[in-house]
């Protein structure tokens, strides 16, 4: 369910690193407790224990990822070009500092708030989509001439983009993505690799969730 833990799990498959995944119950506060705020001092998921290393953050966990098993699987950030792997460094930042911030909003008004029990606010998710409609015009303009947001090759920069847009293309407001023909073929590429599939396959709100939030509200 985990948009943060998702991007992290997307990176080892596609690195081809065997992991374990501990799992840590959010809904009891499990994340709040001193033996997981010893590993994150934030209580937010996830964390990756390397032996004596310690990470947190999925992005810097991702990246960490990429660089220390470069020899295996797909080269995320390009280590045999320093022009491109500066690009994939660009369009990270852009994902973090620009994307993030304007559909964050929007799935969080999707998924989380009905969950309490409230209705979606309209107005933060109008808000929103103009923002991250603005952004996307940036990337339609961008994907006109490469394949992909840092050239003609999938990098972390498309990878940080998979768990948020999986969650908001189950949405009505897959529009903002589906009007635009260059972000959507983006889209339809990114979003049918093996990995990420397999990755979205467990991304879900289910029924189980539900209950179990209802239960603890009540």
């Amino acid at each position: 369910m985990s948009t943060s833990t998702s991007l992290v799990i997307i990176c080892l498959h596609e690195k081809e690193v065997d992991f374990e995944l501990v799992p840590v119950d959010l809904f009891a506060g499990e994340q709040k407790q001193p033996h997981f705020l010893a590993k994150n001092p934030f209580g937010q998921v996830p964390v990756l224990e390397d032996g004596d290393l310690t990470l947190f953050e999925s992005r810097a966990i991702s990246a960490y990822i990429a660089e220390k098993f470069k020899e295996t699987g797909y080269d995320l950030l390009r280590h045999q070009n320093l022009q491109e792997a500066a690009l994939v460094k660009v369009w990270m930042e852009v994902e973090s500092q620009q994307f993030h911030p304007a559909i964050a909003p929007i799935v969080y008004q999707f998924y989380v708030v009905p969950l309490k029990g409230v209705s979606p606010d309209q107005a933060i998710i109008d808000d929103n989509l103009e923002k991250l409609g603005k952004v996307l015009d940036i990337y339609e303009a961008r994907l006109s001439s490469t394949k992909y947001l840092a050239g003609d090759f999938y990098s972390l920069a498309d990878l940080h983009h998979l768990p948020y847009t999986c969650y908001l293309m189950k949405t009505t407001a897959a529009s903002v993505i589906n009007e635009r023909p260059h972000v959507k073929a983006w889209w339809e590429d990114i979003s049918s690799r093996p990995v990420s599939k397999k990755a979205a396959e467990g991304m879900t709100f289910g029924e189980k969730c539900t209950l179990k939030i209802k239960a603890l509200l009540l």
